[in-house]
């Protein structure tokens, strides 16, 4: 697949991304996170829209979205639950005040949304699409942008940069491809991921992040032909070149492509193994 790359961005800045979208992007770097979480601030008929406040222990960070929002936050937005989007949240909403929003069923114990948005509803002109798979209560927001763009703030569904992890139980591979599926039928002209840069023609790299799962899962089938195996040896056999900090990773990957084979009847688990039928 032909990921998209970008220079390091400069650190507490905010950077134009499209007329009326900016984002500053944490201090969070890794192989999971790329340069760090994106934070977009998004001009809406309500106000200023904050999307994924960040990771926590990040204070330079908070204070970056309130210097070039001057604390005039309409609305909180949150993806999904996942820790570097999510972890900021506190601290940012008891200096600015605004409500959080996010999906109807929470994804953490300690989240839960003043604002609930289903699929499908609509705040502030961000329409919410639940597209579950990489995390359970993840939504991708739609928005019309002052160029005419049809916008897509994509969040970890689709990244422009790299794959995603899906991870049970929060993860669910069947639900991924549904959702990725959901998107080949819309007609977005440009996705803005939760980390990396924008992604124009986007149904492209949608296209070919859905024919490489079916190539995995194709691959485990195979092997799994061979004779019973674990995770571990699958992932160590299909993810041979990944980087050593991703074999958990790509572990966990593997079991959820597993569990889905499960439901379908592909495969059988016996204790620590799979196994065809």
């Amino acid at each position: 697949m032909a990921f998209l790359t970008e220079p390091v961005p400069d650190r507490g800045a905010n950077l134009p991304v499209l007329p009326g979208i900016s984002r500053i992007v944490a201090n969070n770097p890794g192989p999971m996170t790329y340069h760090g979480t994106n934070t977009y601030l998004i001009d809406t008929p309500k106000g200023t829209v904050v999307l994924d406040p960040g990771p926590e222990d990040h204070p330079e960070h908070i204070e970056a979205i309130m210097r070039h929002t001057g604390g005039q936050i309409a609305y909180l937005a949150i993806s999904h639950t996942h820790h570097d989007h999510v972890g900021a949240l506190a601290a940012l909403q008891e200096k600015c005040g605004a409500p959080s929003v996010g999906f109807t069923v929470s994804g953490l114990d300690t989240f839960n949304p003043d604002i609930k948005l289903a699929h499908g509803e609509t705040l502030a002109g961000l329409t919410a699409l639940h597209t579950p798979g990489h995390a359970l209560d993840h939504l991708c927001f739609s928005v019309p942008a002052a160029n005419g763009d049809k916008v897509l703030f994509s969040a970890d569904h689709v990244m422009s940069w790299s794959t995603s992890i899906v991870s049970p139980p929060g993860g669910d591979m069947k639900d991924y491809f549904a959702s990725l599926d959901l998107l080949l039928q819309r007609d977005d002209d440009v996705y803005l991921p939760g980390h990396g840069p924008a992604l124009r023609e986007p149904r492209e790299l949608v296209r070919a992040m859905l024919a490489h799962r079916m190539m995995r899962e194709t691959a485990i089938a195979r092997k799994l032909q061979e004779g019973p195996a674990s995770t571990f040896v699958l992932m160590d056999t299909l993810y041979s070149q990944v980087d050593p900090r991703l074999r958990r990773a790509a572990e966990r990957n593997v079991l959820a492509h597993l569990l889905k084979m499960e439901i379908e009847g592909k495969v059988i688990r016996d204790g620590d193994v799979w196994r065809t039928p």
